[in-house]
């Protein structure tokens, strides 16, 4: 599947996708500017979504929501959910790096397609997108939980127990290339509990465990 078809969305203007796709390393035109405006189109489009499922949530906790849905793991999550990396054209020196795989450019470089993806069609279709791809954590959201994730919440439930942190490995990898499924297995011996999630990428196998485990300990 190709990435403007996992997006929803074709563009009428491929530079603009080009452009996001690049980085300041590569060359000139470089995503910045457009990452500065889907940054903004990303924080409206959440916010507003946040807003029509929980009406009766005041301020201060729809902010916190909306910043873990758009912090830089969320967004690298997604990223390699639309497999990015393989797409951004990035210098040699970082690539010699393992830029390719960095966290940060990989969640700036998806910013920058909302961005590009406002120019090319405007705010409706720009809100689309990231409404298809937010869809189901906008689903899971839970209010009691201030928007943290499970991975969060474990890693707080340990640490206000002075217990080591959860460690995660992934026991195997089934399927294609584009459409594999990870299974990992988060365990916590020191309160005798582990278990298995299986997600479209390591990240989402480590959440799904990760609650698995939340829900043995009843936290």
């Amino acid at each position: 599947m190709s990435l403007e078809a996992s997006l929803g969305h074709t563009f009428r203007e491929p530079r603009l996708l080009r452009e996001a796709l690049t980085h300041r390393s590569f060359g000139t035109p470089h995503n910045e500017r457009l990452e500065f405006i889907g940054d903004g189109v990303l924080n409206c489009t959440i916010a507003l979504a946040l807003y029509e499922k929980f009406p009766e949530l005041p301020e201060g906790q729809l902010s916190r929501m909306r910043a873990n849905l758009v912090s830089q793991p969320a967004l690298h999550s997604l990223a390699q959910r639309l497999d990015i990396s393989q797409h951004i054209r990035i210098g040699e020196g970082e690539e010699k790096s393992g830029g390719r795989e960095r966290p940060s450019m990989l969640a700036d470089a998806l910013e920058a397609i909302f961005g590009a993806i406002l120019l090319d069609s405007g705010f409706d279709a720009a809100q689309a997108a990231i409404n298809r791809l937010y869809v189901t954590r906008i689903a899971q959201v839970n209010p009691r939980e201030g928007g943290k994730d499970a991975k969060t919440r474990l890693q707080e439930f340990m640490q206000s127990k002075h217990l080591p942190l959860p460690t995660y490995s992934v026991e195997r990898v089934d399927g294609e290339a584009h459409a594999q499924v990870f299974t990992v297995r988060c365990s916590v011996p020191q309160v005798d509990q582990e278990a298995v999630g299986r997600g479209s990428s390591r990240r989402a196998a480590e959440q799904q465990a990760a609650n698995a485990v939340l829900n043995k300990l009843g936290v």
